[in-house]
């Protein structure tokens, strides 16, 4: 089956600096993907050149088989993109931001896209620019749905809003999920509120992917052990350790390595597993961990 976004080597350098490098990732359809980093990790840079704003500087990227190119309409029809600063024509009524949508879009439904804004009483005649910071968000998304897309890219789509929006914001996103066949690439730093609603993760850091994977199959590979602290910690599959005066908690990826004896070891949250691989990546200058950065496949 043809992935729904499949990059080999991508990199894209801005002078002599390299926001994206080595990039190599396969994603599967009908998922809801997480893309996590701290700022300045690349994780906008990869999500414009996924849906054509960018071109990349080395390698390739490719929507369901197709370029992902501004000279590629086929592929990029087939992508909804939300921006975190939710850009539309403040001038312009919602009614005219919906013409303006139809006459650009050729799988366009106009009757989704008012259904959706008549749910959350937006009206259509009221100018963009006199909505709040969530209702505009919900016309930004209710744009992009409207353009029956395959892929739905969401650039840390909530990040300005309160969080009554947010939920309102994320509700109308996972109804549309249940209804339509679509997959979501969702970039955000609230790791509690993507564990709700994501399968698949992605962290990057420094430009590099860190990690990749189903959500359920990368908590099972790892564990948090806890011992003492005077113990000598290291291997090939420890990721982070955080010592105190007695005892010190280690991420391990059991997968790379044996669990250390006479240790207790728990299971892991998402927010324990994303934050032992920010600061493994810290503590290496983002150095890359090939052996961590594998395609997200089901």
């Amino acid at each position: 089956m043809t992935a729904v976004l499949e990059t080999a080597g991508l990199g894209k350098r801005y002078r002599s600096t390299w926001a994206l490098r080595d990039c190599d990732l396969s994603l599967p359809s009908g998922r809801v993907i997480a893309l996590v980093g701290p700022n300045g990790a690349g994780k906008t840079t990869l999500l414009r050149l996924a849906t054509g704003l960018l071109e990349p500087t080395i390698g390739t990227i490719a929507i369901f088989g197709e370029p992902a190119t501004a000279d590629s309409p086929e592929a990029l029809g087939q992508v909804g993109f939300v921006a975190q600063e939710h850009p539309l024509y403040k001038s312009f009524r919602v009614r005219e931001l919906l013409r303006m949508g139809q006459a650009l879009n050729r799988l366009w439904d106009q009757d989704l896209a008012e259904r959706r804004l008549a749910e959350l009483d937006i009206p259509l005649d009221r100018r963009a620019g006199q909505l709040s910071g969530g209702q505009q968000a919900q016309v930004a998304l209710a744009l992009a749905l409207a353009k029956r897309p395959r892929l739905l890219v969401l650039d840390e789509p909530v990040a300005s809003l309160d969080p009554l929006a947010r939920r309102e914001f994320m509700q109308t996103l996972m109804t549309a999920v249940a209804e339509e066949d679509i997959t979501v690439l969702f970039s955000s730093h609230n790791v509690a509120e993507l564990e709700r609603v994501c399968d698949c993760l992605i962290v990057i850091t420094g430009g590099r992917i860190q990690l990749a994977g189903d959500i359920d199959a990368l908590l099972a590979e790892h564990r948090l052990l806890t011992g003492p602290s005077n113990r000598m910690v290291s291997g090939p599959g420890v990721i982070h350790v955080t010592s105190g005066d007695r005892h010190a908690n280690v991420v391990v990826r059991t997968g790379q390595g044996t669990v250390m004896p006479g240790w207790e070891s728990h299971p892991i949250g998402l927010e324990e597993l994303v934050l032992a691989y920010l600061r493994l990546a810290k503590a290496d200058h983002g150095t890359p961990r090939r052996d961590n950065a594998k395609a997200v496949r089901t």
